[in-house]
């Protein structure tokens, strides 16, 4: 046992099988819940359901925790659920891999612009030129639908916010913090989706779809890069992670027929290289990788 988890192989497998576990549970919500109950009905479900299965797991009631760390908690789970939120209203009107591409902005700003390297304003005008193939101004060969982009911006303003927020938790046990930050979330979005729900909810099918949404979108993806942050390099683990948008744009391509452009798909190439170059280049502290979801994001 102690050589298999020491064989080279297994953070690599762990960061891959979490973004792909992480595009099926997303891919799953979208195909099956979102015909029913929309995009704000989805993300309640989702997020309400990861809380209840992470509290389960963690029991995080069990350690104290002081004023100001509750207080940075609320703002993480604040920002966590309305990541969600807008992550999937944008899902409505422009395909799941252009969505995780613009949402990937956020962290790889706050990667990007915590260090004055001329090097890593390289990487920003890299990321630039992708999001500017994206981003509808105009008339483009891509016509994405602006409602759609601007929450999908949004969503990177909140994963930048959640990650910040995040930094300032380092001191905390990971498991709890994720688990109260989902709780919070929860509050958030739950009363939001609810009327979309209804007396769905306690239908056994969409009980079951939703522990199965739950599980394939944090559950597994937790722990598997839990495995990964543990025998990885920061810097590593972030050239990996930035694989997250091309494998979502196949993963949808795949699952939801969801086809791109030539263009979209050199945008999408473009910032998962502006992230993963960043990842190499750039200076950090601890453990963030732009990328990183300390376990939880779209």
């Amino acid at each position: 046992m102690s050589s298999y988890k020491s064989h080279p192989l297994v953070p690599i497998l762990s960061v891959f099988g979490s973004i792909t576990f992480l595009c099926l549970g997303t891919s799953l919500a979208k195909h099956t819940l979102f015909p029913l109950f929309g995009a704000q009905g989805t993300t309640a479900i989702r997020v309400g359901f990861s809380a209840l299965l992470l509290l389960a797991v963690w029991r995080p009631w069990r350690q104290a925790i002081s004023r100001t760390d509750a207080g940075t908690l609320i703002c993480y789970g604040v920002a966590l659920g309305l990541l969600n939120l807008c992550f999937y209203l944008s899902l409505r009107t422009i395909p799941f891999g252009v969505a995780v591409a613009i949402e990937f902005s956020g962290p790889l700003a706050v990667a990007l612009f915590s260090s004055r390297r001329p090097l890593d304003f390289a990487w920003i005008l890299v990321a630039v030129m992708g999001l500017g193939l994206l981003l509808p101004m105009g008339n483009t060969v891509s016509e994405l639908d602006p409602v759609g982009v601007m929450y999908a911006l949004a969503a990177a303003v909140f994963w930048a916010g959640y990650i910040l927020c995040g930094r300032r938790m380092e001191h905390l046990h990971a498991g709890h913090s994720v688990a109260l930050g989902l709780a919070v979330a929860a509050l958030v979005v739950v009363p939001v989706g609810l009327p979309y729900i209804g007396t769905a909810l306690f239908s056994p099918w969409v009980f079951a779809v939703g522990l199965c949404v739950a599980i394939a979108s944090s559950a597994i993806p937790f722990s598997l890069e839990m495995i990964a942050l543990k025998r990885l390099p920061p810097q590593a683990f972030g050239v990996m992670i930035s694989m997250e948008p091309a494998l979502a744009a196949l993963l949808a391509l795949v699952l939801l027929d969801e086809r791109l452009s030539s263009l979209q798909w050199l945008a999408i190439g473009l910032i998962a290289l502006a992230s993963a170059g960043s990842s190499v280049t750039v200076r950090r502290t601890g453990n963030s990788s732009p990328g990183s979801r300390t376990s939880f994001a779209e």
